[in-house]
């Protein structure tokens, strides 16, 4: 018996279009964000931003390739990382192509040097928060599914 059929609740629609619906909002709110100045990349830089101002933290995006999924390091960087959004209720998903995120914020930062895109942070640009239709459409989908129990869905980005 799973724990959902303990607590009686279906399984968050898998089908192609929640998800796709879901991978378009994700490029959408990166593509706003970088454009507004809103997106950190880089698993040290997110957990400084973290550390210093939780409370301007809008959403978080952890990515990997299947090589990264036996980097150990990596994996205990995300457990915390994960740990801290929800302590912080900052909605988080996960995102299996990196290669497809570089295609988006592209592969470097300003100087020309590669980012590490293992983890992204949107950000608030100003106290009144950013009122975003992408960022909302996915706080809506990572609340339902937390509602079936998954604390980090994982979203496929549109090609």
């Amino acid at each position: 018996m799973t724990l959902e059929e303990i607590h009686g609740q279906e399984p968050v629609p898998a089908g192609h279009d929640w998800m796709q619906g879901a991978g378009k909002a994700l490029h959408e709110l990166l593509v706003s964000a970088q454009r507004r100045g809103c997106l950190t990349a880089g698993v040290y830089e997110s957990a400084k931003l973290m550390n210093v101002d939780p409370d301007n933290v809008a959403f978080c995006v952890l990515a990997t390739d299947e090589e990264d999924e036996g980097d150990i390091a990596l994996q205990i960087h995300f457990t915390l990382i994960q740990a801290f959004c929800c302590e912080n209720d900052i909605d988080i998903v996960r995102v299996n192509d990196v290669a497809k995120l570089a295609a988006i914020v592209g592969p470097s930062d300003e100087s020309g040097e590669p980012r590490d895109l293992h983890c992204i942070l949107i950000t608030n640009p100003n106290e009144d928060g950013w009122k975003d239709p992408a960022l909302e459409k996915l706080n809506s989908f990572c609340e339902e599914s937390r509602n079936v129990n998954d604390w980090v869905p994982t979203i496929t980005l549109p090609e």
